[in-house]
């Protein structure tokens, strides 16, 4: 089993990169597991949502709290699954969201827990186009997307890159050229 990890800003194109890496690995014949988080079938992954539309500094605490456990919980019942690949869509860089220090620390006590990869994708998208894709795809936008809190979660994720080793993919580019860069950077293609 190969983890790949894709993660970075709100309207960078995790999860539409993640569908296409699905696609691509089961033309190779390939299989492959996709949890997105926070996800939807556990109670924490929907707490983490609940809190993401909510306002205030105990909600963002919560949102985040909810969010780690609920990746904590699909590592446990999914990086063990028989799968070729696991693909994770937001992993580690869900710290990025947390007030400074406490995001360094936090990145750093799960970064040294738990598992990582070869595979491990920040796809870097500038906090104005977020933005934009944001609008554009969204009724209602959670707590983190406003333009403001985008730069601030963009330049602290870009900061945590450095613990570890992270591609980082250039997402401003159109959907067919960042899922060739992540094919490229995993199969060499």
């Amino acid at each position: 089993m190969e983890l790949v990890i894709i993660d970075g800003l709100d309207g960078c194109g995790k999860s539409t990169q993640a569908q296409l890496m699905m696609q691509s690995l089961k033309s190779m014949r390939k299989t492959a597991c996709l949890r997105v988080h926070p996800e939807t079938d556990n109670w924490f992954g929907l707490r983490a949502r609940v809190y993401l539309y909510s306002k205030g500094k105990s909600a963002h605490f919560a949102s985040a709290l909810f969010y780690m456990v609920d990746v904590i919980r699909s590592i446990l019942l999914f990086s063990w699954r028989r799968e070729d690949f696991v693909i994770f869509v937001r992993y580690l860089m869900g710290t990025a969201y947390l007030p400074s220090p406490l995001d360094t620390v936090a990145y750093n006590f799960f970064s040294s827990t738990v598992p990582k990869s070869r595979n491990m994708f920040f796809l870097d998208v500038s906090p104005a186009e977020a933005a934009a894709r944001i609008a554009e795809n969204r009724t209602e936008t959670e707590m983190f997307e406003s333009l403001e809190a985008l730069r601030k979660v963009r330049e602290k994720a870009l900061s945590l890159t450095r613990f570890d080793e992270w591609t980082i993919i250039d997402s401003n580019k159109p959907m067919n050229e960042v899922a060739s860069a992540l094919r490229k950077s995993m199969f060499g293609e």
